[in-house]
């Protein structure tokens, strides 16, 4: 059940004046008419049935007297604003602004168990023989092991073809499971789109807002021809809520399509260098995905008509790139004791007048599958104040530290894209660059790699695959809350 005040930014004791004006203060903003964005116009939609029953007394009688029944008592999670600046300048030409956007768990919120729905794909192609399929194999048994009878658990094996080793349903006999995942064995192409399809097939069979719906893809290769294919079923999978994630052995695969597959769904993505931390990668996602407060979490974005969010990235619980193309932008969950960050760049247009200045409605969005209260909404509407010449204000040391991390995650990006383009002399600049702040932060290990490949990139002309993922991957996990 909606909080329809919340929606209208309203207390529960308002007059009808100011709901009324609560509604065209909304409608200013946010109406299709005036408002091209996506998220206004969805959000814009929830704001005009909440008015059309709260401006109605009767149906706002009858409204009142479900929601003390039925609404939480305490919330599950509320939603916190943090900006780059409270204070923004007047200014005659663009500027930007940054957002921490964090969505808090109740913290007396002690026990949960998400019941899972889950599907794991192994690549089972000619490049996994060996210690590859066995550590896989062996992290798969694990996992079975941790899962409880409640639990849903498929099992698909792909190649060039896919093959079904355990159907979809509750988990009574894990020795049975254990012992058709030991059955697999290496040969034949990768075809991704092959295992996804199946796996999508099985999670179907039980996908609901009860459980956690989750694909797990262990691969180690290239798929060919069929990328679109699988990015097609991972918005079918997203619009169904189910996640998927994707966990990337070795050099070989493609890490800009694992990552895409990931965000669509709200899912996330992972570089394993070495077969033996297969176990370890697999029993954090199951653990995050056992102690969910919340499950299919989105956030619903509605700019002001003049302003522009530029990109969204992930935090945490897993650092990853969220697409801002689409309404509302998945991601992923909320766990307890951990706050979901999301890091958001607006772009403000020229502003020539002091005052207050609303920014951005934010809309968060969940399932609490443990507690059975779905569609679960918490609102924040940010603004900000505008003056002349503000005051010199000491920036948030949360915004500092993940953009100081998001920036060198974001050089070593311009040093492949500028290597991959022949600018061989900026690549190298960058990679210095990165080597030099990684050591500065105390990462001696990557910035070694950094080092390593910048020298390379003078000889080769291009940066290892290795190199290219550990840098990309290493950088990004320095984003993670401390302990991650």
């Amino acid at each position: 059940m909606q909080d329809l005040y919340a929606v209208l930014g309203v207390p529960p004791e308002a007059p009808e004046e100011e709901i009324r004006q609560a509604y065209r203060a909304a409608a200013r903003r946010l109406h299709p008419d005036v408002n091209a964005h996506p998220g206004a116009a969805s959000q814009f939609r929830e704001i005009a049935a909440a008015y059309n029953v709260l401006s109605d007394p009767k149906e706002r009688a009858r409204y009142d007297a479900k929601r003390a029944e039925l609404l939480p008592q305490r919330p599950y999670f509320t939603i916190k604003v943090m900006p780059s600046s409270r204070i923004i300048p007047v200014l005659d030409e663009n500027q930007v602004l940054y957002l921490l956007v964090e969505l808090v768990p109740d913290p007396t919120i002690t026990a949960t168990h998400t019941p899972l729905n889950l599907t794991l794909v192994i690549d089972r192609s000619t490049s996994m023989n060996g210690v590859r399929l066995e550590r896989t194999k062996m992290a798969a048994h694990r996992l079975i092991d941790q899962l409880s009878a409640k639990d849903v658990l498929s099992v698909i094996a792909f190649s060039d073809r896919a093959e079904v080793l355990v159907s979809a349903a509750p988990l009574t006999d894990k020795n049975a499971a254990k012992v058709l995942v030991t059955t697999v064995q290496a040969g034949g192409g990768t075809e991704i789109y092959q295992g996804l399809q199946a796996a999508y097939e099985q999670n179907c069979r039980y996908a609901g807002k009860n459980f956690a719906n989750h694909i797990i893809l262990i691969t180690d290769g290239r798929t060919y021809g069929d990328e679109q294919d699988s990015i097609a079923l991972a918005e079918r999978c997203a619009a169904e809520g189910i996640g998927i994630s994707a966990m990337g052995i070795g050099e070989e695969w493609n890490d800009v399509f694992l990552d895409r597959l990931a965000s669509t769904t709200g899912g996330s993505s992972y570089y394993i260098n070495s077969p033996s931390v297969v176990q370890r990668f697999l029993e954090e996602r199951l653990r995050s995905l056992g102690q969910a407060v919340a499950e299919r979490v989105t956030l619903s974005l509605a700019p002001d008509p003049d302003i522009i969010v530029e990109n969204a990235f992930r935090l945490a619980p897993s650092a990853q790139p969220l697409s801002c193309e689409t309404d509302p932008i998945l991601i992923g969950q909320v766990l307890m004791r951990l706050n979901t960050a999301v890091i958001l760049t607006l772009q403000l247009p020229p502003i020539a007048e002091e005052g207050r200045r609303s920014l951005l409605r934010i809309v968060a969005s969940g399932d609490i599958v443990w507690n059975n209260h779905t569609s679960y909404q918490v609102v924040a509407d940010v603004s900000t104040e505008v003056m002349k010449h503000p005051p010199a204000e000491e920036k948030p040391r949360a915004i500092l530290d993940a953009l100081s991390k998001l920036t060198l995650h974001r050089i070593q990006q311009k040093a492949t894209e500028a290597a991959a383009q022949g600018d061989i002399r900026k690549a190298t600049r960058l990679l210095e660059t990165v080597a030099t702040r990684l050591l500065e932060s105390g990462q001696t290990e990557l910035a070694s790699i950094a080092m390593a490949e910048a020298r390379r990139i003078a000889s080769t002309r291009a940066i290892s695959d290795e190199g290219h993922k550990a840098l990309k991957y290493g950088t990004r996990r320095l984003l993670l809350p401390s302990g991650e």
